[in-house]
């Protein structure tokens, strides 16, 4: 065999092709010997799915809807349900994927479902109260904080603790602690914590509107009574307007204008909450003028109200408004519960009931004490 003979039965490598004249190059990942670019698009298909919402979102979607179909057929408090449903699936979280969505959930859709709930109230409706309810609304309040502070401290539990359960219980429930929670951080207080006070806001405020009415039934108070007792001592505002109503119709209207009362000093609450507490960890570092600064939602809250006070808003849109908020406000609060750890929620033990139970006791004892004297 001839030289020439054997060069023609030899493959050749040519310049940007390989053996036998193939162009490897055409081919998929022809050139990637060791798997380089496999390796590089899973990456980013990776990264990409983790930076997206939608899973978690999705996922908290999913359960916020199961929570509202129970709800409406069997006559649950639909924040509770949402609680529970998504304590049931937390262990979802486990996924990464989901974090994101289910953190823009329980902040972002808290702060967009507080500002749209400025829609309910007006100055008006709070002039209508009177100074003296409005005095001893006040008050009722202030016990309430008190109690949930010294509830907390009575067992060992944070400040902290005291200030979430005090607070939530004396404005508006879930809502308040959801506001009050985005300014105590989660560097303070952990979400076991935070979760297992959500719901014994919500239980207490539940068994409240379910006995509270017969109470005022059995001790004979008014319309006006019974009105001022349930809107003052009921944590959620659905359930004190509807106790306030499976009363009489007369103490459901005043129970409403009570109820929207306090909800209207959320800001004012939020923003002593963040004076007294100074700034998160996370913030120390920040201007003086930013940590003193109201957070956004909440001054968005008081530009809403403010707009209320001054247009009147159609009956059409205040309604979308009230379903919106109540949405949003159910999105945070499941989402905020499938991120919390069971095995932290079950550690808690009895002792992180007792600032709720505290101050859900002094609201009443105090509410009933002005219904039935000063009223």
């Amino acid at each position: 065999m001839t030289p020439r003979d054997i060069k023609a039965e030899t493959p050749l490598l040519q310049p940007g092709k390989g053996w036998s004249g193939i162009d490897w190059e055409t081919l998929p990942h022809g050139g990637d010997l060791f798997g380089e670019l496999h390796i590089a698009e899973r990456e980013s298909v990776a990264t990409r799915a983790h930076d997206s919402l939608f899973p978690g979102l999705a996922l908290c979607a999913v359960a916020a809807t199961t929570a509202a179909w129970l709800s409406e057929h069997y006559g649950f408090p639909i924040m509770l349900l949402g609680l529970l449903v998504g304590l049931s699936l937390n262990f979802f979280t486990r996924d990464t994927r989901t974090h994101r969505g289910l953190d823009f959930a329980s902040r972002t859709c808290l702060r967009v479902g507080i500002v749209v709930l400025g829609l309910q109230v007006s100055v008006a409706q709070i002039g209508a109260l009177g100074p003296a309810p409005f005095g001893a609304l006040l008050v009722v309040m202030a016990a309430t904080f008190l109690a949930g502070m010294a509830g907390a401290r009575a067992v060992g539990l944070t400040r902290y603790s005291g200030i979430l359960a005090g607070g939530a219980t004396a404005i508006c429930g879930a809502s308040a602690a959801l506001a009050l929670y985005g300014i105590i951080g989660k560097d303070r207080l952990g979400q076991a914590q935070f979760a297992l006070a959500l719901v014994g806001v919500s239980l207490a405020s539940a068994l409240a509107m379910s006995i509270y009415p017969a109470i005022a039934g059995e001790l004979s108070l008014g319309d006006r009574q019974a009105g001022f007792l349930i809107g003052a001592s009921i944590h959620d505002v659905a359930q004190a307007i509807g106790g306030g109503y499976a009363f009489s119709d007369a103490a459901g209207s005043y129970a409403t204008i009570v109820k929207l009362a306090r909800v209207v000093m959320l800001a004012p609450i939020v923003v002593m909450v963040s004076l007294l507490l100074g700034p998160a960890p996370e913030a120390a570092d920040r201007p003086m003028w930013r940590r003193l600064a109201l957070p956004w939602f909440i001054t968005a809250f008081l530009v809403t109200v403010a707009l209320n006070s001054l247009v009147t808003v159609p009956a059409q849109i205040a309604s979308t408004a009230l379903v919106t908020s109540k949405a949003l406000l159910l999105l945070a609060v499941t989402a905020t519960a499938m991120r919390s750890r069971m095995d932290l929620l079950m550690e808690m033990g009895w002792r992180a009931t007792v600032p709720v139970i505290a101050a859900t006791l002094v609201s009443f004892a105090v509410s009933l004490s002005f219904a039935m004297i000063a009223l």
